[in-house]
């Protein structure tokens, strides 16, 4: 299978919420294996950015284009994106009461593998697969018993989504602040379980406002994003200059398109 250049491409993509404009012209070119990190001050629509890749709603998109695998995604409802191969990691993963884990967990593959045109798993694939991959974000086996997220701690809600990211094996993976409130052993057993998911065939956006989730996850490009725009963008080496200057020193730049 020939590699996709473009896995992903953001168009001029302006996005609005209640009015207030948030992105303001992003061009963005995510390449089939690659890793780009977008880092930016509070408000700068980072979030903003992955969660409409996603398909969240509260957002208004009023000018560009978002195209994924050569078509574009603009009218397409976040569970057929999900099911077509995007994934979101949310800064805040939410509880949901009365909703058992392992429930969730099933359901999620079985929809994607339907879409893909495979049978469900049996439960004792299922069970076989889980275990392989709780233990590599090394989560309580009991955490998967209860309900989603409910009486997680924040470490905990972290390393459940990245189970789900190691069982739904998505083509493209969106992780919106995954290192927020993380510890450093929880850090490390998070990246480690994204750098297993990584390869040639999986692409990676990590939004973050810090550098030290990206000593743990190498980026292949590092996008600083202020004020709704991308200002400067470059390789790994970006992200030790933004920790050691601010992002003072790129306001005002003018925003580059990487790839294009």
């Amino acid at each position: 299978m020939s590699k996709i250049d473009k896995l992903i491409e953001v168009k001029d993509l302006r996005v609005s919420v209640e009015d207030t404009e948030i992105l303001k012209g992003i061009n963005l070119n995510i390449g089939e294996g690659e890793v780009h990190a977008i880092m930016g001050p509070n408000g700068s629509g980072k979030s903003t950015l992955a969660n409409v890749i996603a398909g969240r709603p509260g957002y208004t998109v009023t000018g560009g284009d978002i195209v994924y695998k050569g078509e574009s995604l603009l009218e397409v409802d976040p569970e057929i994106r999900a099911r077509a191969g995007i994934f979101l990691a949310f800064q805040y993963p939410v509880e949901l009461p009365g909703v058992r884990t392992w429930q969730f967990l099933k359901s999620a593959i079985d929809a994607v593998r339907k879409e893909n045109g495979k049978d469900e798993l049996s439960v004792r694939e299922f069970d076989q697969l889980l275990e392989e991959k709780r233990k590599l974000v090394e989560m309580d086996p009991d955490l998967v018993k209860r309900s989603v997220n409910e009486g997680f701690s924040g470490g905990e809600k972290k390393r459940n989504e990245i189970l789900q990211l190691a069982l739904l094996d998505p083509s493209l993976a969106l992780l919106d602040e995954t290192d927020s409130g993380l510890d450093i052993d929880a850090l490390r057993i998070v990246s480690h379980g994204v750098n297993i998911f990584k390869g040639p065939e999986k692409s990676v956006l990590i939004v973050t406002h810090y550098q030290r989730i990206l000593d743990y996850i190498t980026p292949d490009y590092v996008h600083v994003l202020v004020d709704g725009r991308i200002v400067r963008s470059g390789d790994s080496k970006l992200a030790l200059e933004l920790e050691e200057k601010g992002y003072e020193w790129v306001r005002g730049s003018i925003g580059e398109e990487v790839n294009s």
